[in-house]
Order: structure tokens, then sequence, then C-alpha cells
């Protein structure tokens, strides 16, 4: 079984990361952080599908260097996260859309940028040698109930338990990395 484990949730620009140490049967929580996905010295970064508030990005040469600059930030975060102690990560994402399939441009944008940002995390940690799961947010609880094998009470009070140890703030999304880092925990 894994001994360290990363667990994400991926945002738009950034995701929010917790480290546990296993065994699976007892993890303990060892850090939390953000882990920035954008430059943040250029906003843009941040939403790169976005030309202003509401609005798509039409300018393909714009989107690429935006892309750009993201995929060297997340490699740059990665790399000084992970230091070859984790063996394993699981991302939390919101969708895993294709962003194609979206008939509204401005919901295409946040598709096209939820993809990006998943994708760039997933290569930086696989470029790392770690083996990458994605769960979408709204199957975590069904899945965390099936990997880990044990009731929605028991893994709520485990992950309340990480929060205790590892402070403020300990919202859905860190509690979401959490679940995903024990059920890493968990996989041989």
């Amino acid at each position: 079984m894994l001994t360290r484990a990363l667990g994400f949730r991926v945002k738009s620009g950034y995701a929010i990361a917790v480290l546990l140490h296993g065994p699976a049967d007892r993890p303990t929580a060892v850090e939390r952080r953000i882990v920035e996905l954008s430059d943040p010295d250029d906003a843009e970064t941040r939403q790169p599908y976005h030309s202003g508030f509401g609005e798509a990005e039409e300018d393909a040469r714009k989107i690429a260097r935006r892309t750009r600059a993201i995929e060297r930030a997340a490699e740059r975060s990665v790399a000084a996260l992970v230091d070859g102690r984790f063996t394993g990560a699981a991302l939390v994402v919101g969708s895993v859309i294709d962003p194609a399939t979206v008939g509204n441009p401005h919901i295409r944008a946040h598709a096209s940028e939820g993809r990006l940002f998943r994708t760039v995390l997933e290569d930086a940690l696989r470029a790392r040698g770690l083996e990458c799961a994605v769960v979408v947010e709204k199957q975590l609880a069904a899945r965390a109930r099936q990997v880990l094998n044990r009731g929605d009470a028991v893994i709520k009070r485990t992950v309340a338990a990480f929060g205790k140890t590892l402070g403020s703030p300990w919202r859905s999304d860190e509690k979401a990395a959490a679940t995903a880092a024990w059920m890493t925990l968990n996989r041989p």
C-alpha cells in the first residue's frame, strides 16, 4: 500500500493539495497548501479562455500564450511540491466534459479552462513519476465508499479529523482533496 499520497481539488488557476501519510486504515494529515497552476504575475492565465467578464476569448494566439504560461507554472509548482516522497495522486474535478460539446461560448470557456488546468496538473504529476486518478466531484462520495470500504459517517469523521490537524480553512474543497488523497493511499 502507498505510504504518502496527494489529493487535489482543481480550480481555475490553482489547486488545493492535501498530503496524507498512510497506512490507509490509519491515515494522518501532513500538510495542506495551494498549488499555483497559473502565473501569479499574469492575471490572464487565471481564466485563459476569457477575454473579459463573461466573454469568451476568440484569439487563438492569446490562448496559446496563456496556455504555455500555465504549463510552466504548473510544472514549477509540482516540482516544488513533489520531491520523490509520494507514490500516487488523485485529482477531484468539477467535470470531464468535452468543451466542444458545449454550445454556449461562455460556458464552453469554463469547460475549456477546467480541462486545461486538470490536464496540466495531471501531466506535471505524471512527468514526476506519479500515477494519477481523476474523480468528478459529484461521484467522489460514492467512489470513496467503494474504494475505502467505509460508510459515509466514518469517512466524514476521518476527513473532519484531518481538518482539525491541519487547521482552517477546512471547506469542501479541502475535504475533497483529503478524501482523494485517502483513496490514493488505499491503492495497491
